[in-house]
């Protein structure tokens, strides 16, 4: 079992910045992917970043190129979202999730551990 706790979300003026955290607690952080996801009002769960157990590897969502940046701490069991030159159209339910897969990690199904969320609000 593995419990994740998401912060840091909040107001922020569009072209501002927000930096997310996940505390993990549980099990074994370290050997886990870890994924960054979000929702909108009346939208699906879409991705928006993911990093390796190793952080050798990073993945982005096209909506967050280059404007966010996602890092993990293993030893402090916490994975961060820095959001920087943020849009409206980032308001959203930003959730983070654990995965014990190697590859696919931009895929919803490939989650089995997901945290409660944390709002987001971009004003414009």
């Amino acid at each position: 079992q593995v419990q994740l706790v998401e912060s840091g979300g909040g107001l922020v003026q569009a072209g501002g910045s927000l930096r997310l955290s996940c505390a993990a607690s549980g099990r074994s952080f370290s050997s886990d992917a870890m994924g960054w996801f979000r929702q909108a009002p009346g939208k699906e769960r879409e991705f928006v970043a993911a990093i390796t157990w190793s952080g050798d590897r990073r993945y982005y969502a096209d909506s967050g190129q280059g404007r966010f940046t996602i890092s993990r701490d293993n030893a402090r069991s916490t994975v961060y979202l820095q959001m920087n030159s943020v849009k409206p159209e980032d308001t959203a339910v930003y959730y983070c999730a654990a995965s014990s897969e190697r590859w696919k990690l931009t895929m919803i199904r490939s989650y089995v551990y997901w945290g409660q969320g944390t709002q987001v609000t971009v004003s414009s």
